[in-house]
């Protein structure tokens, strides 16, 4: 005897997707969440439904329905834009000093910007590609047994000591000695660590939250040439204004910066936010929208919905990415919230942005 599943089977579907597919909640910050994002699969792909097909939902269907594409339509794939493209050009000519023999000194490369530029994107990307790359090619373990942790990522935060840098690599690792010892043997275990797991890049995040001018901020900075003459690794460095924080200049000022070793190690790579003054600019700008907009999920999409808007965005975020992404995530939510199922530029000029955005689209 055949039974209908009936509604009560067809409303686990969105929720069943809706399991599936979460926001992942991984911290990039320790070895176990960083192989998350590492091995994480692309989203399973989610149905658009049409005004009718929606109107014949429960009302539990409907709203595991439109919860499955907020998830959808706040995570869109990452662009390769002109900005993504340029900086992983200097990271790869910068990473070819990574074939160097231990004994030779490597590079780094410091990706510097204002905020909401796709910074921390531009470095987690890269560094994931080539995290991937590595375990192809040699496999998940050393062959001493140890795990192969090709990457490291460490976000700073505010005050971070020298101590306090260390502490965090090693909590990286898991390692049980994190914060139980001096700053010379945390040290020492850290590049035992690099070493044992043969790492070969370390991603230092949000590094403007360090005084460069501050001796705890010069300690940090001399500590840093020291565990890059110690491991055979290329630091990626990702901070706002760091020029302007001295961080090349190791908080020397005067005659002394001229003497810095960071400015000769470093090479800096610079992300700019979209113009479009000019019509490259522009064309860059509307090739990114309509990227975006191929990904949206509204009843009543239509092709060009972001880029007839492409004036009014740039408008409204400055052309940086960061808040673009914001407005999306924001504007589509209205969409579907409102029943109007598109996106108009009503509802662009409607949506609540961050403060930075909001406050000079009104000046403008």
């Amino acid at each position: 005897m055949s039974m209908n599943p009936g509604p009560a089977v067809a409303s686990n579907r969105w929720a069943a997707w809706l399991t599936a597919n979460e926001p992942a909640r991984y911290n990039l910050a320790s070895k176990v969440g960083w192989d998350a994002f590492v091995q994480a699969a692309a989203r399973e792909p989610l149905e658009l439904l049409s005004r009718a097909q929606m109107g014949r939902l429960s009302g539990e269907e409907l709203e595991d329905y439109n919860d499955a594409r907020a998830v959808w339509n706040a995570n869109p794939p990452t662009v390769a834009t002109a900005q993504l493209a340029g900086a992983y050009s200097v990271i790869d000519q910068v990473m070819a000093s990574g074939r160097r023999d231990a004994d030779k000194l490597r590079g780094s490369v410091v990706i510097d910007a204002a905020p909401a530029l796709g910074k921390t994107t531009i470095a987690t990307r890269y560094a994931r590609e080539f995290h991937r790359k590595v375990i192809r090619r040699h496999g998940p373990h050393t062959p001493e047994g140890h795990q192969r942790l090709p990457v490291v990522y460490l976000p700073l935060s505010a005050g971070t000591t020298l101590k306090g840098l260390n502490t965090k690599l090693l909590r990286f690792y898991g390692h049980p000695a994190a914060g139980r010892n001096t700053r010379a043997e945390l040290g020492a275990l850290a590049v035992d660590c690099v070493a044992s797991c043969q790492t070969q890049m370390i991603v230092i995040d949000d590094l403007h939250f360090i005084d460069f001018k501050h001796r705890n901020g010069q300690e940090v900075s001399n500590h840093l040439k020291g565990l890059a003459n110690e491991m055979p690794v290329t630091f990626l460095y990702v901070g706002v204004r760091l020029r302007e924080k001295k961080f090349f200049d190791e908080g020397l000022l005067g005659e002394d910066a001229a003497y810095a070793q960071t400015s000769r190690r470093a090479t800096r790579c610079v992300v700019a936010p979209f113009s479009i003054t000019t019509t490259t600019g522009a064309r860059a700008w509307s090739a990114l929208l309509a990227a975006l907009e191929q990904h949206v999920l509204l009843a009543d999409f239509r092709a060009g919905m972001l880029t007839e808007h492409a004036d009014v965005l740039h408008r409204r975020t400055q052309g940086c990415i960061g808040s673009l992404t914001n407005l999306l995530d924001r504007v589509c939510y209205l969409a579907i919230a409102t029943g109007i199922e598109t996106i108009t530029g009503e509802l662009i000029e409607t949506v609540t942005i961050d403060n930075a955005a909001e406050h000079l689209s009104h000046s403008a």
